[in-house]
Formats: structure tokens, C-alpha cells, sequence
């Protein structure tokens, strides 16, 4: 490229170098969500067409980006780790965000019909990012426990709050009001092992993306699969 006297406006960009050492986790959200399942008509309180398809635009950013070792998903939300010393577009925020966001969104789209046969797509969904950077492999883990009893949570709560709607009869508000009355009891209630099985981990081995139903809070997880933590994952 040649040089010339307007190259000085390069010095406006901001430095967004991620921090050495650190797991850079990108988490991106639905944006608007609540509003496009009503829309595209999604099934409550769980839709497997919507959750098998986030799941496979999440395998398909992984096979695209090589450096992400494990990625966790439920709802409307995904995040994807990447590897410790990752040196990808030399740790820069911007670029890890940016091409997570836009190969998810683009993804969704495309593979849309295969799990919506009968469903239109109205209008394409929109996705927000951020990055957080943890330290230590114990930061990490906690981060992902985080997600997954956020998951737990609002699924136990979803299903009960459904379950009111569509087989007792009550009205959205009526259901929520009930439910506000007990909602801190209620979140400390162990979710039924049907409900469980609606959030989704997908861990790199290799060069295969394989798609996971399991408990991540616990040990097991992590001794199974160690290389996800590795220096060298």
C-alpha cells in the first residue's frame, strides 16, 4: 500500500489489544428477542427449532474460528472462549467481537429454513457483543457456572410461568404476579431432569465441534475434558 500525507488518521484508532494471558470471552445477545419469537410464532416455554439452531451457528463459528476452545450457549445468548494465548488478529477486541457477532448473525439466517421448514423468516434478527477477560482458569469456570445457573433459573422459572398460561388458564400478568410472590423460593428449586436437558455446551476435540448436554458447574466436566483448559487447548 503506498504512503500518503493521510495516513495520519490511523493514529484515531483506539488501542483494543485484549490483555495477555487472559481468556477472552465473547458473549453475544439476541437483540429484541422477546419480540421476534412472538413474531416467528416460537413454541413456549422451550422452542428445540430455536435452541437446535443457535446450537448450529455456534458449531459454525467455531469451525471458522479455530482459536475458540469452548463455547456455551442457552436461549438467546451464547459465549465462546477463546484459548488463553490466543495471538488471533494480535488480541484485538474489536476483530474477536466483530467476527463472532457477524458470523453468528449471518449464520442464523442461513440456516433458518432448516429448522423453521413452515416459519418464514419476517425480518433477520439482530445480535449485540461484549468481551470480558478472566485471569485465572478458575475465573473462567466461575463464569461459565455463572451462565449455567442463570440458565437453570430463568428456565425453572419460564416453565412454571408457562405452565400457568397454558393449563391453568391465567392470564401473562396474572401468572407473573402469582410468581413474584415466591420468586426467591422458587429459584432455589432443583430443576427436573427434562428441564435440565434444555441448555447447551459445545466444546471443541480436535478438529470436531461436538454439541454437549451437560452439568459444567460440577468437577466431572472439567476432569473429562482437560484440554479445554490447557496451556496449549
Amino acid at each position: 500500500m503506498a504512503k500518503s500525507k493521510f495516513e495520519y488518521v490511523r493514529d484515531f484508532e483506539a488501542d483494543d489489544t485484549c490483555l495477555p494471558n487472559c481468556w477472552i470471552v465473547v458473549r453475544l445477545d439476541g437483540r429484541n428477542f422477546h419480540r421476534f419469537s412472538e413474531q416467528h410464532e416460537f413454541k413456549k416455554p422451550n422452542d428445540d427449532r430455536a435452541l437446535q439452531l443457535m446450537t448450529k451457528c455456534a458449531q459454525t463459528v467455531m469451525q471458522e474460528l479455530e482459536d475458540i476452545t469452548i463455547a456455551y450457549g442457552q436461549s438467546d445468548e451464547y459465549s465462546f472462549v477463546f484459548k488463553k494465548k490466543s495471538r488471533w488478529f494480535k488480541r484485538r477486541a474489536s476483530k474477536f467481537m466483530t467476527h463472532v457477532v457477524s458470523q453468528f448473525s449471518s449464520s442464523y439466517v442461513f440456516y433458518w429454513k432448516d429448522y423453521f421448514k413452515d416459519q418464514q423468516l419476517l425480518y433477520p434478527p439482530g445480535f449485540d457483543g461484549r468481551i470480558v477477560l478472566y485471569p485465572s482458569n478458575q475465573n473462567l469456570k466461575d463464569y461459565l457456572s455463572w451462565r449455567q445457573a442463570d440458565c437453570h433459573i430463568n428456565n425453572l422459572y419460564n416453565t412454571v410461568f408457562w405452565m400457568l398460561v397454558q393449563r391453568s388458564g391465567l392470564t401473562p400478568v396474572q401468572a407473573q404476579d402469582r410468581l413474584q410472590v415466591n420468586e426467591v423460593t422458587t429459584k432455589k428449586i432443583k430443576l427436573p431432569k427434562e428441564a435440565e436437558e434444555k441448555e447447551v455446551e459445545v466444546t471443541r476435540i480436535r478438529t470436531k465441534v461436538v454439541p454437549l448436554h451437560c452439568d459444567i458447574i460440577g468437577d466431572q466436566f472439567w476432569e473429562e475434558y482437560p484440554e479445554i483448559l490447557a496451556d496449549d487447548s
